[in-house]
């Protein structure tokens, strides 16, 4: 095995490894939001309601929905306009693949690029949640980081043509 060969195979291991660390979080992002929402509605009803249970819900669906980037691209789970795809020749399915996977990573590095740069105004401002007054300048950065998976995912997808990195 070439030393090509073998830096492209630890980066596929690495990103699988990645993705299925992100999809993790996505679920206990999800699972904390039901957990928060149903301590909140049994609090509600002896009258005493949970204490930031919108802040924390809301940062546990930035970090569910985010996370979910990297798997769900992975996994080639995004919506496809097949249609119209399939009207094309090999070549023009090609040529239309290429342009959009290319447009898509230039999406998620400005994408990502902006979203550090929020977080970092947010940190420079000292912004915290309403309730909880806890900093939520980090959560922008866990978004940019995501999306500079995602042009990572894509990336392994550019050069492993009709091949998803992961088996949902």
């Amino acid at each position: 095995m070439s030393s090509l060969q073998r830096l492209s195979s630890l980066y596929t291991k690495a990103l699988e490894k990645t993705v299925l660390a992100l999809a993790a979080v996505t679920g206990l992002s999800v699972m904390a939001m039901m957990f928060i929402t149903c301590i909140d509605i049994t609090m509600r009803i002896i009258g005493r309601p949970l204490i930031g249970a919108y802040d924390l819900v809301r940062v546990a669906g930035a970090l569910a929905m985010s996370s979910a980037l990297a798997y769900t691209t992975a996994v080639k789970g995004h919506v496809a306009i097949e249609y119209f795809f399939q009207k094309l020749n090999r070549t023009g399915r090609i040529i239309v693949d290429t342009i959009s996977r290319v447009l898509s990573m230039a999406f998620f590095v400005l994408l990502a690029k902006e979203s550090w740069r929020i977080g970092q105004n947010l940190k420079m401002r000292g912004e915290v949640t309403a309730t909880l007054q806890l900093p939520i300048f980090w959560v922008s950065w866990i978004i940019a980081l995501c999306c500079g998976l995602v042009v990572l995912v894509i990336l392994y997808n550019l050069f492993h043509p009709g091949k998803e990195l992961l088996r949902p």
